[in-house]
């Protein structure tokens, strides 16, 4: 077992869930997680966003709006298995957004519509399998009607369809006014079998402190599962002051995951933020190392 910041492309796509996880964790807080919205133009039109991603020092790339029953990134050449291509393309696990919407949750806005392969549900969970997704964050999008109880709900039903990382929590509110860190919440997910617990960042959502995220960071280490804290509420397009300050308390928070939302320019973080949030956390070093491995070692 290498830490993932050691592996080659064929290393960090032949790990299993287990593997991947415990390559994850002995990188000490160092890995980047890239969302992607992959169902428009990409920013750089022939080139998809998690191309760029990749290039600018994210170690995980994740899709967003991605229907696993009709699959299609945009920007990939490849309409039977695209997950497969783009996997080969830029030699990193590749995972996609899933969402356990609450259809009685009490809404704080208009829900919106979303599309059954987009939906946490166990005919997804199985494509997801079948497409060779390395791991489903089962998350909520802005006004997507996701609750806890769904999301715990969808962690059982999925343990039992998917071998990849399960990914669980919330990045904000999906429309639904609950708590987002909650160590209850936390409790339960880890029990049903989620690897990975995500919350947002530090600085990302009014009210929510450090003292907060450390103190979950703390409780799901114990349970054995890994901490990610997310940027999911459009700062990716900020300064880079701004992801530097989040950057550095969140590692002091525990996070061993960092993840850059989607939300800068078509569909991608500003790609310079990427590497900002990449060169604070973990040096130049592994910065460029990151950003110069071929996808053919």
């Amino acid at each position: 077992m290498k830490r993932l910041l050691n592996c080659s492309a064929s290393e960090k796509l032949a790990m299993n869930g287990e593997e991947l996880k415990a390559s994850i964790k002995a990188c000490e807080g160092r890995v980047i997680m890239s969302e992607n919205v992959i169902a428009v133009t990409p920013l750089l039109d022939d080139i998809s966003n998690p191309e760029l991603s990749a290039a600018f020092g994210s170690d995980l790339c994740l899709l967003n709006l991605f229907d696993v029953l009709h699959p299609h990134i945009a920007g990939i050449k490849d309409e039977g298995n695209p997950v497969a291509t783009l996997k080969k393309m830029i030699g990193r696990p590749v995972g996609c957004n899933l969402e356990p919407i609450d259809e009685e949750a009490m809404m704080m806005e208009t829900r919106l519509d979303i599309l059954k392969g987009r939906r946490a549900i166990p005919e997804t969970f199985a494509k997801a399998e079948a497409l060779g997704l390395s791991f489903i964050a089962l998350t909520g999008n802005p006004r997507s009607g996701v609750t806890n109880k769904a999301i715990l709900k969808a962690i059982k039903e999925a343990k039992q369809l998917f071998g990849g990382l399960i990914i669980a929590g919330k990045m904000h509110s999906a429309g639904v006014d609950e708590p987002l860190v909650s160590l209850s919440a936390i409790s339960d997910f880890i029990d049903a079998g989620a690897d990975i617990i995500l919350m947002p960042a530090v600085k990302t959502v009014p009210g929510l402190s450090e003292r907060e995220v450390r103190e979950a960071c703390d409780s799901i280490h114990r349970k054995g599962a890994l901490a990610m804290t997310t940027i999911g509420t459009s700062q990716e397009g900020a300064d880079s002051q701004t992801i530097r300050e989040i950057g550095l308390i969140n590692k002091r928070c525990g996070a061993d995951i960092q993840h850059i939302g989607d939300a800068g320019w078509q569909g991608i973080a500003l790609p310079e933020n990427i590497m900002t949030l990449s060169i604070v956390i973990r040096g130049k070093r592994w910065t460029y190392h990151t950003m110069a491995a071929s996808a053919l070692r």
